[in-house]
Formats: C-alpha cells, structure tokens, sequence
C-alpha cells in the first residue's frame, strides 16, 4: 500500500485498508469461539435439568413410562386385562365328571353286580329308572331328572326347551322307546364306584367308563357288545376310552347325568 507523503492514505487506500481490517477482525473472531460464548449472558442459556432423587416429580417428556403392573389399572380407569392370549385356554386335567376315568396305568376299579352294596339313596334312584324305562313311557323319567340346578345332565354340552323332548330327539323312533332301552341296558351292566371319600365320589354304570378298553377280558367284551358296536368299539379303543351312554348317581341318590360322548 502506498501513502502520501503527508502520512494520511489516498482515499482508495484507506477504503481498501478498512475492508481489510474488517475482514481480519471478522476471521479472528470465527476463529475464537470461546471468547464469542463468554459474552452470552447466563440467563439466555437453558437451566440444566436435574432428575429427581424419586423420579415422582420429573418434568413431562424428560422420563419413559413404565409399563403398568398386572391388576393395576391404568390412568383412564380402565382395568387392565393381563391375560396372556397367546396361550389357549386348556380344560381341566379330568375333564369334567362326566368324562371317562380310563387309566391305563392305574389299577382297574372293583366291578360290581350285586345292587344290594348301593347305598339306599343310590338303589333306590336305580330301581325307579330302572321302572321307568319298562314301562316304555319316558315322560316317567320326568320326575327323576327334575329341573333347575338339580337337573340331571342330558348332555356334554347346553338343551334348549324340555329335556324330555330332548331325549325323544336323541331316541331313533321318535318317542323315546330306544333311548329307554340304552338307559336300561346301562343300568343292567355292572358299575364302578369312583373317588370315594371326596365331593365328586359317584356310583357309575356301565363299568367301562372306568377300565381301559384295550384290558377287558373275553366275557366283558360281551357285555361291551349288548350296547355298542364292533365297529364303535374299534372307534373306541382308538380314542383310548368308552364314550358311549354312562350314568352316574351320587352318592345322597341324585341322578347326576346320563351322557354320551367324549
């Protein structure tokens, strides 16, 4: 840069001097940030935030939400429904007492004949369906199966209407004659008495409910035969069970059903 003899610059000279020190002045400024932060005043930076000891009193959006315990109810009230639904519901492990009691590892119940080892209560609900089913007029055993909660069971699942008219629909003739003669054949073949001493203790008939099919003898396969099939037989063994018509009294003389199926 050249000056005047004076010692002032030309005007071009000093224009081109004050770019070039504003210039310096800017790239040294760029240069040092620390200093430019120093000046900022302290009340024009965020207050740092400090978690709770607790974590009761944390600003909003500064913590995650855990997940609600099992039981708890939520926020909105609502209660929180903690089943697990990927896992199915299974039933029971004896599948309800009206299902066969068939253990093949167990030992087989005593098979009994004789009716006079029933308690009173038993044989005499025996001997009323028994006359029952003779005198070939099912609404006879109308009285016998009553109504409401005590209603004996006459089927795995729900009736619709009357239960009278149920067995005339499950009864191949339309007036409830075969089913009659099922419900006698039952109660003719020898019975078992089953969980004795507990609230589930029953007096069953026919005793194939409580023997594995694959151990009956020659003699009970006979008897087998006086209510089913060869060929439902063969479907039974393969479903591991007897699951045909069984009746099952308590022991204080209520007819608690007379079922078929598995």
């Amino acid at each position: 840069m050249r000056f005047s003899m004076s010692g002032r610059p030309h005007e071009p000279a000093l224009s081109i001097l004050i770019a070039a020190s504003c210039l310096a002045l800017s790239l040294c400024l760029g240069s040092t940030p620390s200093y430019a932060l120093s000046e900022i005043q302290r009340e024009d930076l965020p207050s740092p935030v400090t978690p709770p000891a607790n974590g009761d009193s944390a600003a909003p959006g500064t913590t995650v939400p855990m997940p609600e315990a099992p039981g708890t109810k939520p926020a909105d009230g609502q209660p929180v429904d903690d089943t697990d639904k990927s896992e199915p519901e299974t039933p029971p492990a004896n599948g309800g007492i009206t299902s066969p009691r068939a253990e093949p590892d167990a030992p087989p119940p005593a098979v009994v004949y004789d009716l006079n080892t029933l308690p009173e209560p038993v044989k005499r609900m025996h001997g009323l369906i028994i006359e029952a089913c003779k005198s070939g007029d099912i609404e006879k055993l109308r009285p016998l199966i009553g109504k409401g909660d005590s209603m004996t069971q006459l089927s795995l699942g729900d009736i619709d209407g009357d239960p009278v008219t149920f067995l005339k629909g499950l009864s191949g003739d339309g007036d409830g004659q075969e089913i009659l003669a099922i419900l006698e054949e039952v109660l003719s073949a020898g019975y078992v008495h089953v969980d004795t001493g507990t609230p589930q203790e029953l007096y069953v008939w026919p005793y194939f409910f409580a023997l594995p099919l694959d151990k009956l003898d020659p003699r009970q396969r006979v008897e087998l035969f006086k209510l089913v099939t060869a060929s439902d037989y063969d479907d039974m063994k393969q479903f591991g069970a007897y699951i045909f018509y069984r009746v099952g009294i308590t022991p204080a003389g209520q007819w608690l059903f007379f079922v078929a199926g598995d």
